[in-house]
């Protein structure tokens, strides 16, 4: 049985109405005839499930719907068209430093925090060590919150809402928080989270972060969706979509093209290695142009595009053989 599944999800944003001018703003624009409003879809038609255990990565850029379409799941923002159905207690992890006091302490607003979270004095007092330790503010107990830098804000935020034990977890870029040592600490306890099978929703810009632990991707682009399923060959197609240059960039149409697509990008990686390691074998050459990562990936997906079957073989080969492993 699906634990999440949203069937059709439209999401409509109306600007310029009754209810975001005010009442004298109205009057006067339907007296002068100058009264319009203008409709936004920032999701539309969005179709997809998850199991339990299942962890879904939410790819897209800036403008996408993500974030729009996590607060729809959690009940915060009613779909316009479509439905949500979600089975179980829902822990959303979207805004990580709101709901501090900037003039209380990291003592006080870790206890101020938990409250509003719903757990007890009890609970906080039991936890309390193990929060400030996981957030690496041993120190900073004393100090006022305000007087703490925005990675460490974040930090606390996300020790404190990693004590949840929720049956479905909504995650938006919550795992971006602190400096890399912290990022893994911060992965490697949602790796605990949904090892016991809580099914996840994951916002990133990461790539990388989304293919390390999702098992589903879903694309959004402008609202649309554009794919969703398995995480590797939809990742591949996006990493891809990212390195083309903008006038140049093309939504896929299907999985068919979205597999064609991860098969050159795998392709292109084991080209892509195989130049490294023999530049690092060459000497530099002083003053010579460095290739951007941009114009790297074009030049070897046109050799790619123009090599025989017969050259591409080795490639294929070598993917073959890493599938089997």
């Amino acid at each position: 049985m699906a634990v999440v599944e949203c069937k059709n999800v439209s999401i409509r944003y109306i600007t310029g109405d009754f209810k975001a001018i005010g009442l004298k703003e109205y009057v006067m624009r339907k007296l002068t005839r100058n009264y319009h409003v203008t409709e936004f879809w920032a999701d539309r038609n969005v179709t997809f499930s998850l199991e339990k255990g299942d962890m879904l990565g939410i790819l897209g850029t800036n403008g996408a719907g993500k974030s729009t379409l996590l607060k729809a799941i959690t009940g915060i923002m009613v779909p316009t068209e479509g439905e949500v159905k979600c089975e179980g207690s829902i822990a959303a992890l979207l805004e990580l430093a709101s709901g501090f006091d900037p003039d209380l302490t990291v003592r006080e607003n870790t206890y101020l925090r938990g409250a509003l979270l719903g757990y007890t004095r009890k609970f906080m007092d039991e936890k309390y060590k193990e929060i400030i330790e996981f957030a690496e503010l041993e120190e900073f107990q004393g100090h006022f919150f305000k007087q703490l830098s925005s990675g460490m804000k974040s930090r606390l935020a996300f020790s404190i809402a990693c004590l949840i034990n929720p049956d479905i977890i909504i995650l938006d870029e919550v795992l971006s928080v602190g400096d890399g040592a912290f990022k893994q600490k911060s992965g490697n306890r949602m790796k605990e989270i949904l090892n016991h099978g809580v099914t996840g929703l994951l916002v990133s810009h990461s790539v990388s972060q989304v293919r390390d632990l999702c098992n589903k991707v879903l694309w959004l682009d402008h609202g649309k969706q554009i794919a969703f399923g398995d995480a590797f060959d939809i990742c591949n197609a996006y990493e891809h979509f990212l390195a083309t240059p903008k006038s140049e960039q093309k939504l896929p149409k299907n999985m068919a093209e979205i597999m064609e697509i991860s098969h050159k990008f795998q392709i292109y990686k084991l080209i892509e290695r195989e130049e490294i390691l023999r530049k690092r074998k060459k000497k530099k050459v002083p003053g010579a142009v460095k290739e951007t990562a941009i114009q790297r990936e074009q030049r070897i997906m046109e050799k790619i595009n123009s090599m025989t079957p017969e050259e591409l073989e080795p490639y294929e080969q070598e993917l073959l053989e890493t599938e089997s492993v």
